[in-house]
């Protein structure tokens, strides 16, 4: 059994089965990958597809469980690698991140500005998506880190550190009615059409709580992950926007009035997360001791060892994350409605 076997059942499963795909994606031919799946099957004595004609349809019950131990070998594979690199005292390297469009576009450029400046050799690549995105990112090791927000069922594998608290907002045209309304309530919100996230009004979503506690139904007309999009919604009269308050800025968006939903909606915390197998080089630590107010690398790396060892996370009960304007990385320019 050779790894590139292994690479290669990953690549097929991984493009729908589309081994013409698979071997656009490697760089290979469609003949040799074929060939070798069936190496691969002869040497194990199992069948790992169902086929229809030449075409592989789908993964049997034992291609199944093959796969998935392919994935963690593959996966050490590559811890491995970053070990060696990290123990010859190498510097350079990748770090991949998923995140949101408003974590990318408002809240993250200036740590990355100031890590590259620290990590020269290091190259960011960046992944922006929805939660179900950012989930299967990490989960497919695409990326090394997640960051985003709220609890969700989807991230309950993860290690995560919270990184800082925020809160929402309410964006109104200078001339719509509730501007000059000196205290806002859902049911104030409820009567005009809203217009918010893509994943704010899902069923876990502490907005949508928000709402069904109050008994209240909310009149969404419009969603997008891009708040830059939901600004100019905004500004088109199609409704109330509800953003998060780092999307907010007081000089680019002078036009729109900001309100806070502090009273409405509870606090949204961040956060960032990784798998508990994944290996992480110096400048992955860095990074997270960069954005994880409070503790110390070595407090980070221990950490990370109750993770590995299959301990609960338990962070020192000293430890404080703070409103996102206060966070020592990342709190310039971000007003208190941020805290």
């Amino acid at each position: 059994m050779k790894l590139q076997q292994l690479r290669y059942l990953i690549a097929v499963v991984d493009n729908g089965m589309n081994i013409t795909a698979a071997s656009e994606a490697l760089f290979t031919s469609q003949p040799g990958i074929s060939k070798q799946l069936r190496l691969l099957e002869d040497e194990l004595q199992l069948t790992l597809f169902q086929r229809k004609g030449k075409s592989l349809t789908r993964l049997t019950e034992a291609g199944q469980k093959v796969t998935e131990r392919a994935r963690n070998i593959l996966r050490e594979v590559d811890n491995i690698r970053k070990l060696s690199q990290t123990l010859a005292g190498q510097v350079s390297g990748e770090l991949a991140l998923a995140t949101t469009h408003t974590q990318a576009r408002y809240v993250l450029p200036g740590l990355f500005e100031s890590f590259q400046k620290k990590h020269r050799k290091v190259s960011l690549r960046l992944h922006e998506g929805t939660s179900e995105q950012i989930a299967e990112a990490v989960q497919q090791q695409e990326v090394d880190f997640a960051i985003a927000s709220g609890e969700s069922r989807l991230f309950n594998d993860l290690v995560t550190f919270p990184i800082y608290r925020w809160e929402r907002i309410i964006l109104l045209p200078p001339d719509h009615p509730l501007t000059g309304k000196k205290a806002l309530d859902l049911k104030d919100l409820a009567q005009y059409p809203l217009v918010s996230y893509t994943y704010s009004f899902n069923e876990d979503s502490s907005l949508t709580q928000s709402f069904a506690d109050a008994g209240i139904e909310p009149n969404v007309v419009f969603t997008s992950h891009d708040p830059d999009v939901i600004k100019t919604v905004v500004r088109k009269g199609m409704g109330i926007g509800i953003v998060a308050c780092m999307a907010y800025d007081a000089a680019l968006d002078s036009d729109l009035t900001a309100r806070s939903a502090a009273q409405l909606f509870p606090t949204c915390t961040t956060w960032i997360g990784f798998r508990k197998d994944r290996f992480l080089s110096d400048y992955m630590v860095d990074f997270l001791a960069q954005l994880v107010p409070g503790l110390s690398r070595r407090e980070i790396n221990d950490l990370i060892q109750q993770a590995h060892e299959g301990k609960p996370l338990s962070l020192p009960a000293e430890h404080e994350y703070a409103p996102l304007h206060q966070h020592p990385a990342l709190g310039g320019g971000f007003s208190e409605c941020c805290g």
